[in-house]
């Protein structure tokens, strides 16, 4: 699955989605209309009241607010997308250079796991199908024993290496889906925002709701960091594995006798902690701009969060739990 795509059609599905701000504008100009009328005449009949001067500045307001209501995908939206959007096009770039690192490394280490293999005599059967059926043949008849022994030991290594990609297939897999899934939840919120946009601009009118305003301003904001704070949290990953993958290479350069099980053990545990860290990403954004009444979700992604953990700490388990002593020595 090509979860890249994936993406691409949440990028694309916001953009479709948002000529349904002008729906709202109507009924937004209407709300926000009768919501000036009474802000100017209270204000007005105030002044009179009380025999001061009228002051004409603060008076604007509902006015300038409805400018922003009829011209609402380009002077709102279009704004906050301008200036949010290098940041989203910063940490993408990121992202990319890590990962790019990433694979080359990648490819780099799985050559020198099958060279140091293939140097080896007692091994090199296991990966090398000339060199199996080579062996096969430099044995006699009397050592029938011996090859039924070989045939056994390479079908344990091709299930034992079988069942490993699996889980680590299954990691990456459950991995790019909490992406997703961050970014689902992201792009529906983004859209509800920016549809019903203009009726919190019109309600911010009335005395008693010009709160709205700033708020929906913070929630979208908020909301928007969700993808950049999550490609941070995919590029310290990258990072993350880099320098494992380099620290195995230089292990198979100058180690002959290197845990190989060990390195791929610390591989998964690392796709583990990506799991679980990418539900902390509302939270950290949060911390960038606050905005109140996401708490009950924050909360639902937590446990949210904490059940993924002991679903992937339980598959990981499975490949794990034989070599965890030795991935100790990897991450020291």
């Amino acid at each position: 699955m090509d979860f890249s795509n994936l993406h691409t059609i949440l990028r694309s599905l916001y953009d479709e989605m948002m000529p349904l701000c002008s729906d709202m504008a109507g009924v937004a100009q209407a709300i926000a209309g009768l919501g000036a009328l009474f802000y100017v005449a209270y204000r007005v009949w105030r002044h009179l009241a009380d025999a001061s001067p009228i002051d004409v500045f603060p008076l604007l307001r509902p006015f300038a607010i409805g400018v922003c209501i009829m011209f609402f995908p380009t002077v709102v939206l279009g704004t906050i997308n301008s200036v949010m959007s290098p940041i989203v096009q910063g940490t993408a770039s990121m992202l990319e250079g890590q990962t790019l690192d990433m694979q080359k490394y990648r490819e780099e280490k799985d050559r020198l796991e099958y060279e140091q293999m293939m140097n080896d005599p007692s091994t090199a059967y296991l990966v090398d199908d000339a060199e199996f059926d080579r062996q096969i043949d430099e044995l006699g008849v009397t050592e029938i024993g011996t090859a039924a022994g070989m045939y056994i030991e390479r079908g344990m290594y091709k299930v034992k290496k079988a069942i490993q990609n699996f889980f680590r297939e299954l990691l990456e897999m459950l991995f790019q889906a909490a992406s997703l899934t961050i970014d689902t939840i992201r792009t529906f919120f983004l859209i509800v925002l920016a549809i019903l946009g203009p009726i919190a601009f019109a309600l911010s009118v009335y005395d008693g709701f010009q709160s709205t305003l700033t708020m929906w301003i913070q929630r979208y904001i908020q909301t928007y960091l969700w993808l950049p704070v999550a490609d941070l949290f995919s590029t310290i990953l990258a990072k993350i594995q880099v320098l494992m993958l380099q620290n195995d290479i230089s292990e198979l350069t100058n180690n002959p006798n290197v845990d190989i099980d060990g390195t791929n053990t610390a591989y998964v545990i690392f796709m583990i902690i990506g799991i679980i860290g990418y539900f902390t990403i509302p939270t950290v954004a949060g911390w960038i701009i606050q905005a109140g009444g996401a708490g009950n979700y924050n909360r639902a992604v937590n446990n949210t969060a904490m059940q993924a953990g002991s679903m992937a700490g339980s598959v990981g388990g499975a490949v794990v739990g034989n070599v965890a002593g030795r991935a100790g020595k990897l991450l020291k």
